[in-house]
């Protein structure tokens, strides 16, 4: 069955290791068969990636376009030790990303990573005093 993918006009997103980026109208496309696909929403950059959660979020971005290599998946681990050395309320997050990422299912590893930047952002608003930023 193939994943039916809408575009915003100028949105991109990445297929594989191809970046395509849409004109100027709404554009409606099929993808038939498997390959690694982030919507542009969901792509951070290293500029983006501005704290520890993001940061892990990226490496995990870059397992599931590239596969996991060796040096990957120690600077995961390292990033994973930071953030739970910071903040130890994350480890049932954290644990979640591992076991998904240790059974290579790479999306949904980075879907909860997603979740970490959420409990990041709320444990920031808490220590702040501040509204969190969702």
């Amino acid at each position: 069955m193939a994943l039916k993918v809408e575009l915003k006009p100028n949105e991109r997103i990445i297929v594989g290791a191809v970046v395509i980026r849409n004109g100027d109208s709404r554009t409606r496309f099929f993808i038939e068969g498997n390959s690694p696909i982030l919507r542009e929403k969901d792509i951070l950059t290293g500029q983006t990636a501005n704290s520890p959660a993001k940061r892990i979020y990226l490496c995990v971005q870059l397992m599931y376009l590239d596969g996991m290599t060796k040096e990957q998946s120690d600077l995961y681990f390292d990033l994973v030790n930071d953030f739970l050395e910071a903040a130890p309320s994350g480890r049932p997050i954290c644990a979640e990303i591992n076991n998904r990422i240790l059974s290579g299912d790479f999306y949904k590893a980075l879907k909860t990573a997603k979740e970490l930047i959420t409990y990041e952002q709320k444990l920031i608003a808490n220590a702040t005093g501040s509204p969190s930023v969702l």
